[in-house]
């Protein structure tokens, strides 16, 4: 059977009745399947351990989501064991046919994306798009790399030589380990794992601790799909107890991972380091934070850019690596379009992320909530509060979408990353000097500029100091196969997820010359 061209998947419509009803379907299938324990999956066993992660629902904390088996370093030495056992027989299985189990799991996620959806308004606290778009993303990943893969396994062109025959080819790196975020429970869960695996390689999977129970539905997905014992072992487990020992691992051969800088960067640090008995140098991918800025000059659509940077403001609580959180604005619109910034916070709804008519769900967890807070509380001392920052009577982790003006650049609130539904707006005298504070950070993951003017959108396109730039658009919101996404500087190693490139990161080639 041919392979259709790839094509990004439609999101679900709901204000068509139909599928509001389903999406209410589905919620309540979840919820009467809530409190289930998931086991850690290693070659072909299942294993029940009596220490247990559990996840519970951020709009009601004292809703038990699920629980896991956590797993300890023993675990961790089985899994990569039983990894490298099964690399033996999956790097000889050709590229074409691996990208056939990401075809099978693609379809049955897309079967099952509502009732995925569901888990995570229930699990990440994600509204109902935000649910929906995720898994959706993840649809695509499997897509987009199995096309990716089946290109990648035809010949490599080379330079032909009159008296040799010259061919190269690539091959995958063996077992290594995927460590994903919270915030893209499925979507970069998936697509971390996906690439790996089609790439040849076998994985080990330690899934964020607040998310853990929609990766159990991945790896049943993936074992629906027909995926060999093995390839991919589910080792859910603190960070601080087995992180370390999974980097440090001389059986580990590459590190995948996505979260924060603190942690990126330990991981970066650790794997450098050679353990006894290890013949490789690992190879290590970390995409981080960011401290992401929409540039708005005087030629801008005010209204277009005010909803844009609300949207990539507070979609997700904010709580995205692309979210902006820096609003940079000439002087000349500054006053204007921070009132239509205002209005249109206001506007948005706070509340459970399984009620389809709230705009705005719980922060992760007691940890975010907090740390949230202390950001609020120091902007209340040190700009000017224009909305939210108050502590709202709800029983979940939620944090009103919080505004404050005047931040003056370089401080705390416009430098370091917060990671919840927190806007600082900057006050630029011109257009030179809102590029120059956008560009005064360590992070370069996102941004957007709004601006009529070609000139100062070429300026841009060079100068922005950053993995992925949007013009008169949010900065949220990447494309698989149409918006390579990665950071720069302390964003990452600009990986370029969805991208014709990404699987590189996880193969090596061989180059063979032959004489007659």
């Amino acid at each position: 059977m041919a392979i259709k061209p790839y094509h990004y998947e439609p999101a679900t419509d709901f204000s068509i009745p139909a599928n509001r009803k389903a999406m209410e379907v589905a919620l309540q299938q979840v919820k009467d399947q809530m409190g289930l324990s998931y086991p850690l999956v290693i070659g072909a066993e299942r294993i029940d351990t009596e220490k247990k992660i559990v996840s519970v629902n951020p709009s009601h904390p004292q809703q038990v989501v699920g629980s896991v088996s956590k797993s300890e370093a023993s675990h961790i030495d089985r899994a990569l064991q039983e990894g490298w056992k099964a690399f033996d027989t999956w790097k000889k299985v050709p590229g074409v046919d691996r990208a056939r189990y990401l075809y099978k799991a693609a379809a049955i996620m897309r079967r099952k994306k509502l009732w995925l959806s569901a888990i995570e308004v229930y699990e990440a606290g994600k509204t109902w798009a935000e649910a929906e778009g995720d898994v959706t993303e993840a649809v695509d990943f499997m897509e987009y790399y199995g096309r990716q893969m089946e290109r990648l396994s035809g010949p490599v062109a080379l330079t032909p030589l009159a008296d040799e025959d010259d061919r190269a080819f690539y091959m995958p790196l063996g077992v290594g380990a995927i460590i994903p975020p919270w915030n893209f429970p499925l979507a970069i869960l998936t697509g971390m794992t996906s690439s790996a695996i089609v790439a040849g390689n076998c994985v080990i999977l330690k899934p964020a601790s607040t998310t853990p129970v929609i990766a159990a539905q991945f790896v049943d997905i993936m074992h629906e799909a027909g995926l060999p014992d093995g390839v991919l072992n589910f080792v859910p487990g603190d960070g601080g107890t087995i992180g370390d020992y999974i980097v440090t691992h001389p059986l580990t051969r590459f590190i995948s991972f996505t979260g924060s800088r603190e942690v990126g960067l330990r991981i970066n640090q650790l794997a450098a380091q050679v353990a006894p008995g290890q013949k490789w140098i690992k190879r290590v991918t970390v995409e981080m934070g960011g401290k992401d800025a929409i540039l708005v000059d005087e030629t801008a659509d005010l209204d277009v850019a005010a909803q844009d940077i609300v949207t990539s403001a507070f979609g997700f609580q904010g709580q995205k690596c692309s979210a902006c959180s820096r609003a940079i604005i000439v002087d000349e619109v500054y006053d204007a379009l921070l009132e239509k910034i205002i209005a249109r916070t206001k506007a948005l709804t706070v509340g459970a992320a399984e009620n389809v008519n709230n705009q705005v769900g719980p922060v992760i967890d007691p940890k975010a909530f907090e740390k949230v807070h202390s950001y609020i509380s120091w902007g209340k001392e040190h700009a000017r509060l224009e909305t939210g920052g108050e502590k709202l009577d709800m029983e979940g982790y939620f944090i009103p979408p919080t505004i404050f003006s005047d931040v003056q650049p370089g401080s705390k609130l416009e430098q370091e990353e917060v990671f919840g539904p927190v806007l600082a707006v900057i006050r630029a005298r011109n257009w030179q000097d809102g590029l120059d504070i956008a560009n005064d950070t360590e992070y370069g993951l996102t941004s957007s500029v709004f601006s009529a003017r070609r000139e100062r959108i070429e300026q841009a396109a060079q100068e922005l100091e950053v993995g992925n730039l949007y013009i008169n658009r949010k900065c949220t919101g990447a494309i698989v196969g149409s918006h390579p996404f990665g950071g720069f500087n302390m964003s990452g190693t600009d990986s370029k997820t969805g991208s014709p490139d990404y699987l590189l990161l996880f193969m090596q080639m061989k180059a063979v010359a032959e004489r007659f």
